[in-house]
């Protein structure tokens, strides 16, 4: 990935976030005289504007003048505070939705080639955008129907979105390399694994069908659940750049006084949507996990409607027990379970000691007991946990991570629309029944069932993996007696490879140098 194109990248990234005044406003405690001078003298680089900004103000414009795919790049990191630290995380929070349009021409053309359809054909009336983010703006349409025409929403790719972010991921694979490379104290956080996961994340959020599919599985889940639900795709008009969808009519959550106008129960409000969160959480495996106020709507009649599938989170069901024994540990202050549950999901290393671990986890347990239940937040909780493992070395868990991250942000909702809203006692339905479920007797007979159809399973494998196992078998026999030969054409590739790599360390040295002059020229 450490292509000559990559490191200019690299430097144009340093070079905005210097511009902007961002190194200037990072901390300056406990670093080494060399470093803290970089940052001085970043800091005079920095524009007179930039400079009177908060920090949150200058990463933003830093990031929005990087182009879109760096927009979405901060909007992944803000769903990772192990990684850049609580506070960026909050920074990088504020980037929803603040992208300037593309023309619509533009996003008609994208839908023509699309679906292979004229927009007449596919719309009675197709409008100019309404919301623009880093990936796709959405338009009002209108579609006839043999119930007479109907207002959809339409989201449309942005134009080159995919070719730009490719490009800009490699600059991304060179940071993490190197970050494991010269700072070996960050390797349990993974760098190189996040950015594979940011790759994999956006290039599904840039295949509209399958957000499109993601609204159809939570639809089929929350059919009969009350007071949530998302809205319903028109497959006919939704292809890889495009999703049709039911248009809403409803306040946004983060509208509060307009919610109090129109007659809305806050209170009932904040407990449907944490409800309703849990319930995808721990019955389904497979919840929203972009739920920030201006993804969810208030229709007329009370319902929450969330939009933008986007990014989703999945949790398999060994990850769902864990996560239900964690949280009911804390509430029983059984430390040792919940120390016991970190060591049997392999969270932490097992050459730590488990009562050790059960000691760390009664610092964050007690603290909470004896406190008003509504000044106790399971998604601080959750972030104090990770904190105290990472004395342990655990290793991120993104799945994890994506969750408690998603549960802050709708826990700040529930919080926005009722101050004194109680976590706990919102909850208590939805973790009691999944924990009478899937932590008593029913649970046992489910782990009894799962085990025979893995013992099948295994029972139909067994004559491949007997057939495999005989090849291996031969190869290693061969490999013995003749010894482990390459072909000349992998030997050439290796070759090749070696020297490119030699060819670009030299050139980037040179770039960097060429860079630490101008530097210097301007700083003189």
């Amino acid at each position: 990935m450490s292509t000559v194109g990559a490191y200019f990248r690299l430097a144009r990234v340093g070079w905005v976030l210097v511009r902007e005044g961002v190194i200037s406003a990072l901390p300056s405690e406990d670093l080494p005289p060399l470093v803290a001078f970089a940052k001085g003298a970043a800091g005079l680089l920095a524009r007179k504007r930039a400079r009177r900004e908060q920090r949150s103000d200058r990463l933003a414009r830093a990031v929005e003048r990087l182009g879109p795919s760096y927009v979405k790049i901060g909007q992944f990191l803000a769903t990772r505070p192990d990684v850049v630290g609580a506070d960026f995380a909050d920074d990088l929070a504020g980037l929803q939705d603040r992208m300037a349009f593309f023309p619509t021409d533009a996003a008609k053309a994208t839908v023509t080639g699309s679906l292979g359809r004229s927009i007449d054909d596919l719309y009675a009336s197709f409008g100019e955008p309404i919301a623009a983010a880093s990936i796709a703006q959405v338009h009002p349409a209108e579609v006839d129907t043999p119930d007479g025409r109907k207002k959809v929403a339409v989201k449309v790719i942005r134009p080159g979105v995919r070719k730009r972010f490719a490009a800009d991921l490699e600059a991304m694979y060179l940071v993490s390399h190197l970050q494991e490379r010269f700072l070996p104290h960050t390797r349990r956080l993974r760098p190189v694994e996040v950015t594979r996961t940011l790759e994999q994340t956006t290039k599904v959020e840039m295949d509209l069908r399958l957000e499109a599919a993601a609204l159809s599985e939570i639809t089929e889940n929350t059919r009969n659940d009350p007071g949530f639900r998302v809205p319903i795709v028109d497959w006919e008009r939704t292809g890889r750049d495009v999703v049709t969808m039911e248009w809403i009519d409803g306040i946004k959550m983060s509208d509060v006084e307009a919610l109090k106008a129109a007659g809305h129960d806050l209170d009932h409000l904040a407990d449907t949507l944490i409800q309703s969160f849990l319930r995808h959480t721990l019955r389904d495996g497979f919840f929203h996990a972009d739920m920030h106020p201006g993804n969810l709507f208030v229709a007329p009649d009370g319902m929450i409607v969330a939009v933008d599938m986007g990014i989703a989170g999945r949790l398999g069901k060994k990850e769902r027990r864990f996560l239900a024994e964690i949280l009911y540990g804390f509430i029983t202050r059984d430390y040792l379970r919940v120390a016991e549950v970190h060591f049997e999901a392999g969270y932490v290393p097992s050459h730590h000691n488990i009562a050790s671990f059960a000691q760390a986890i009664r610092a964050i347990g007690e603290p909470i007991h004896g406190q008003p239940a509504e000044t106790i937040s399971m998604g601080k909780l959750l972030t104090l946990l990770f904190e105290v493992t990472e004395l342990f070395d655990m290793e991120t868990r993104p799945e994890l991570v994506m969750l408690q991250k998603t549960m802050v942000v709708v826990e700040g909702v529930a919080r926005m629309l009722n101050p004194r809203f109680n976590m706990w006692k919102a909850s208590d339905p939805v973790v009691s029944q999944w924990i009478r479920d899937n932590l008593g007797p029913k649970r046992v007979v489910g782990d009894l069932k799962d085990g025979v159809r893995a013992a099948l399973r295994l029972a139909e494998a067994l004559p491949e993996i007997a057939a495999k196992t005989e090849k291996l078998h031969g190869e290693i026999v061969h490999m013995s007696e003749n010894g482990l030969r390459f072909d000349s054409e992998t030997t050439e590739a290796i070759g090749r490879s070696e020297a490119r790599h030699s060819r670009f360390g030299r050139l980037a040295l040179w770039v960097i140098a060429a860079l630490l002059l101008l530097i210097a020229v301007k700083i003189g």
